[in-house]
C-alpha cells in the first residue's frame, strides 16, 4: 500500500522559546557564580551544569520553527518520514528531525509550443497554461525525483495526446474541435493531466490552451481551406433558408387564393426568388408593363 501524508506531532513554539531562554539565563547564572574563592572541584561542577543547561537550551531551540501561510514542513528522522506540519505560526516538534519546507501555494507555468499533428494529420502548434498545487507532501517529496519537473513534462505529454485526438477546427458543431470548443478542451486537458500527475501528490487547478495555430508551412493553405469551408457552410445555410422561404411564399399564395400559377410560372417564381435570396448583390427590379403572361 502506498504511503500517504500524515500529520506530525507539534505544539506551540512559544513555550519552547521561553524554556530555551530560561535555560540560557540559567547557564549564564551558573557561570556567574564561579569565582576564585570556590574550590576547583566545586567550580567544575558549576561549569559542567552550565554546559549541560546551555546544550539543552540549544536543542530546544532546534525544535522551534516557523510555518508560513500555505506552507508545510515535512519532518524526517534518520531517513524515516515522521509527518507533516501545516498549521501556520511558531511551532515546536522533535528537535532531532530534519524539517523541509514545501509551498502549498498555487503555481502556474506555460508549456513550450509543441508541434504535433491533429487527428486529421495537419501539423499544428499548441501550448497551454497549467495552474497546480501540492496536495500530498509525502508523495511530492518522496515518490518522484523532482515534482515540479514531473508536472511540466507530464503536462506537455497530456497536451500532445489531446491535440492528436481532436481536429484543429470543424464546421460540425457536434464534433469537438480544439478551436471551437475551448471550455470542453480545457476540462479534458485538466482531467488528463491530473490522471498523469496523481502519483506525485499534485493537483491541477486549471488548464487552458494559451496558443493554437497551424504550423507555418501550411498556415496559408489552411487559411484558404478555412475560408472555403466557411463559405460553403454559409451558402448551405442560406440555401436552406431560401428554400424554406420560397415554400412558405407559394403555400401562402395558394391558401389565400391571391393568384393561380401553373407549373411553368411556379418554376419561374421559384427561380426568381432564389436569385433574390441567394445572390451576393442586391437585385435590380424590372418593371413589366405588359400582362402577367
Amino acid at each position: 500500500m502506498a504511503r500517504k501524508e500524515t500529520d506530525a506531532f507539534s505544539t506551540s513554539g512559544w513555550l519552547a522559546v521561553f524554556a530555551g531562554l530560561a535555560g540560557l539565563v540559567g547557564a549564564i547564572s551558573l557561570v556567574a557564580q564561579i569565582d576564585s574563592r570556590r574550590a576547583p572541584s566545586e567550580a567544575g561542577v558549576y561549569v559542567l551544569a552550565a554546559g549541560v543547561v546551555f546544550i539543552l537550551s540549544i536543542i530546544v531551540f532546534r525544535g522551534v520553527f516557523v510555518v508560513g501561510p500555505n506552507e508545510a514542513r515535512v519532518l524526517t528522522f534518520v531517513g524515516r518520514y515522521v509527518g507533516t506540519v501545516k498549521e501556520a505560526g511558531l511551532r515546536f516538534a522533535n528537535p532531532f528531525t530534519t524539517k523541509a519546507t514545501l509551498s502549498l501555494r498555487v503555481r502556474n507555468f506555460e508549456t513550450a509550443k509543441i508541434k504535433v499533428n491533429d487527428v486529421d494529420g495537419n501539423p499544428i502548434e499548441i501550448a497551454a497554461v497549467i495552474s497546480w498545487r501540492v496536495t500530498d507532501t509525502f508523495c511530492a517529496l518522496f515518490d518522484v525525483e523532482n515534482f515540479s519537473s514531473f508536472v511540466q513534462v507530464q503536462s506537455e505529454a497530456a497536451l500532445r495526446n489531446l491535440a492528436m485526438h481532436h481536429p484543429y477546427d470543424s464546421h460540425d458543431e457536434a464534433k469537438m474541435s480544439l478551436r471551437g470548443h475551448s471550455e470542453a478542451v480545457a476540462d479534458q486537458l485538466r482531467m488528463e493531466v491530473n490522471t498523469r500527475i496523481k502519483s506525485a501528490g499534485v493537483e491541477v487547478v486549471d488548464a487552458r490552451v494559451a496558443h493554437l495555430a497551424y504550423a507555418p508551412e501550411i498556415a496559408q493553405a489552411m487559411l484558404q481551406r478555412q475560408q472555403a469551408g466557411a463559405i460553403i457552410a454559409a451558402r448551405t445555410l442560406i440555401v436552406e433558408g431560401a428554400v424554406s422561404m420560397v415554400e412558405m411564399a407559394l403555400a401562402q399564395l395558394t391558401s389565400r387564393g391571391i393568384v393561380e400559377l401553373d407549373t411553368e410560372r411556379k418554376a419561374a417564381m421559384v427561380s426568381n426568388l432564389l436569385v433574390v435570396l441567394c445572390g451576393e448583390r442586391s437585385t435590380q427590379p424590372i418593371i413589366n408593363a405588359g400582362t402577367l403572361y
